[in-house]
């Protein structure tokens, strides 16, 4: 059955694109509850030296998961695709919480991140059901739904670290995880593959379509360092506040999440100048913005400045991702998963690239090298977008 013939057959609903976007929120919200939580992880195991490579080992399962599971979406009944997912994440959750030692942690923390991806397995889900005239609101809610988890996760990971406790932060994921199973059977449709072709034959069109899309390419490299700018700042965040000058907890770490919340409202303009100036401008303008969150971070070290370089840093992100996204979709719409797989597996690859650089500027060089770090970061993906950016302004003037 084509992804055309089931569109026509279904009318997507607003309770199920609500259904969506909340348990595409849920998941990925599990890839970041341990970021304000390190502080308390690591007083669980004073003598452990690899605290560090616990956000890097939940970025690194999930740009894993992105790539070896995502494809799934084109090849087989999405529907078990996603409750499957959802109850091997509980069980990821449970193992986290009752971890013994940080090397089990770190494992955990794996494949929490592997199970995690079935939020990339409800995007192009929705993009499939939905009909040509909603499908850009669906995705968007979905994608709304994405960054909510993303932000709110340290908030609510926060509170409940510093009144309950880590481990019981991973409890309360659990149920919410086979909850999230149980509500994309009741309100989803059964949808069937829109490939005939093999899983090894879906893996080998990966390397395909990297070589013969040149717009995928870019946007998946910027994304990439953008994102890793991103990690981190929020990698390193409840360890710097730990220190002697500001003396915070996880819990205000968290309410930064609450502060980056920004971002989700960045999401919806970011789409409408897209559709009317070109993804390429948002893409370089967000990259400028992220680059600028670096600037107000290192030169101006006190909660006001933080308060201020987050938003920066999850408007500018969040744009980028939201106008990327915007392209690549509309590269091939056969094989939306596929792209999906290439694009944000190269997004969290770089995600583990900045949560492992910058635990390491954090230990060695301080908070102004993790700033350097970030800002370098940011910088590259602003280069990136530059040549294609300049070439059609070039054009477009001297066709004027």
């Amino acid at each position: 059955m084509s992804a055309s013939t089931f569109t026509t057959a279904t009318q997507l609903t607003r309770a199920q694109t609500f259904a969506m976007a909340v348990c595409a929120g849920i998941a990925v919200a599990n890839i970041y509850y341990n970021q304000p939580l390190l502080g308390l992880i690591e007083a669980s195991y004073p003598n452990s030296s690899a605290i560090g490579l616990i956000p890097t080992a939940t970025q690194f399962g999930y740009a894993v998961g992105l790539l070896l599971l995502v494809p799934l979406g084109d090849l087989v009944e999405r529907r078990r695709v996603i409750t499957v997912q959802f109850i091997v994440l509980a069980v990821a959750l449970a193992f986290a919480a009752v971890a013994p030692s940080t090397s089990a942690l770190i494992v955990a923390s794996l494949l929490l991140g592997v199970s995690a991806t079935v939020a990339q397995q409800i995007v192009p889900f929705a993009a499939t059901l939905a009909d040509n005239r909603t499908r850009g609101a669906a995705v968007g809610t979905v994608v709304s739904g994405i960054l909510g988890g993303i932000l709110l996760s340290r908030t609510i990971a926060g509170f409940v670290g510093s009144h309950f406790g880590w481990r019981e932060m991973f409890w309360l994921g659990a149920p919410l995880a086979l909850g999230a199973a149980a509500l994309v059977r009741l309100t989803l449709p059964r949808h069937h593959a829109t490939q005939e072709i093999g899983y090894a034959a879906a893996l080998r069109s990966l390397v395909h379509l990297v070589i013969e899309e040149p717009a995928l390419r870019l946007a998946a490299a910027t994304q990439a360092m953008l994102f890793a700018s991103f990690i981190a700042f929020w990698t390193v965040l409840s360890l710097h506040l730990q220190e002697p000058e500001f003396g915070l907890g996880p819990e205000i770490a968290g309410l930064f999440g609450v502060i980056g919340a920004s971002g989700i409202l960045a999401a919806p303009l970011a789409g409408r100048l897209a559709d009317k100036r070109g993804p390429h401008l948002v893409v370089a303008i967000a990259a400028a913005i992220t680059l600028s969150s670096w600037i107000v971070f290192a030169g101006w070290n006190a909660l006001a400045g933080l308060t201020v370089g987050v938003v920066l840093l999850d408007v500018g992100v969040n744009a980028a991702l939201v106008s990327n996204q915007h392209l690549i979709f509309a590269l091939r719409p056969e094989a939306r998963s596929r792209l999906n797989t290439v694009f944000m597996t190269a997004m969290f690859m770089g995600g583990s690239l900045g949560s492992l650089g910058g635990s390491w500027a954090y230990a060695h060089l301080s908070w102004l090298g993790v700033c350097a770090y970030g800002a370098a970061l940011a910088t590259a993906g602003l280069l990136l977008q530059l040549p294609t950016l300049l070439s059609r302004t070039g054009w477009k003037a001297s066709h004027h």
